[in-house]
């Protein structure tokens, strides 16, 4: 058991990074760039090559488009912040895949995929902003890092169990692994999820707002998505990783006028 804990002091002592993000004003425990990033482009271009990137369409050119005016926003709101360097690493790219799934995602370090089936929600070049920034502003809160020495830590607690119970018979083994798991799971791990899924909605408002789109469009694009999980059973918020449509489109509501405010002093007047 000593040695198990000094091998758990010794893996968070070299690998756990904690640093102050520009966008959140927290310090936040969570794996580095540089360990991060090269995992993730590495992931990037292997999906790549087993994906259908669709190319020079109108479609395509947008999602370029929308990602080239964010990043813009998100230097220019940086360097007013006083962290000009914070997106030295971050290699930028964006690729329209086909998939009937209305999904969007980024990944640590600035690599955007969106699908096809997510357009027809977005409608419009500011819906693309929504979903984009929301997504960018993962990458730029360390969401992956974070939820990856979260999951580091639930998985050697898991262990830290199943030695304390190791003289116990199997069904009490389980017993107490089935109740970490469900315990760490909705007690921790959702709620985590959900938290950070708030933060990126905030982050994500003030990106499309800087970049000139009138955020009210998020509670539009919102609105849809609540329609198209109508035909969806959803399962309710608190065993959920996203808050639900309706908490969502409220927080939204009231961030609004923080993210104008944002854009305003930066000399971008959204009326």
């Amino acid at each position: 058991m000593k040695t198990f804990l000094k091998t758990i002091i010794i893996f968070f002592t070299i690998s756990s990074c904690t640093t102050l993000n520009p966008f959140t004003g927290q310090k936040t425990l969570g794996v580095s760039n540089q360990e991060l990033f090269p995992m993730t482009f590495q992931e990037y271009d292997k999906f790549l090559t087993e994906a259908k990137v669709i190319k020079n369409t109108k479609e395509a050119k947008s999602i370029d488009k929308v990602r080239e005016k964010l990043v813009v926003a998100a230097q220019l709101w940086l360097s007013k912040h006083g962290h000009p360097d914070y997106l030295k690493d971050y290699k930028w790219e964006s690729k329209l895949v086909e998939d009937k799934s209305a999904n969007a995602w980024c990944m640590p370090g600035g690599k955007i995929v969106f699908y096809t089936g997510i357009l027809p929600v977005c409608q419009t070049e500011a819906g693309i902003a929504t979903v984009m920034g929301h997504e960018i502003a993962h990458a730029l809160a360390n969401h992956g890092g974070q939820r990856m020495k979260a999951s580091t830590f639930q998985q050697y607690g898991a262990m830290a169990i199943g030695l304390a119970t190791a003289s116990k018979d199997t069904t009490t083994q389980r017993t107490w692994q089935e109740y970490y798991g469900i315990g760490t799971n909705i007690g921790i791990m959702l709620p985590f999820s959900r938290s950070h899924e708030s933060e990126a909605d905030k982050i994500g408002l003030t990106l499309m707002s800087v970049a000139g789109y009138q955020p009210e469009e998020a509670i539009s694009f919102w609105g849809r998505m609540d329609k198209l999980s109508d035909n969806n059973q959803t399962p309710p918020e608190f065993l959920s990783t996203h808050p639900s449509h309706e908490t969502r489109i409220n927080q939204i509501k009231n961030l609004i006028p923080q993210a104008k405010e944002e854009a305003n002093k930066l000399g971008i007047n959204l009326k």
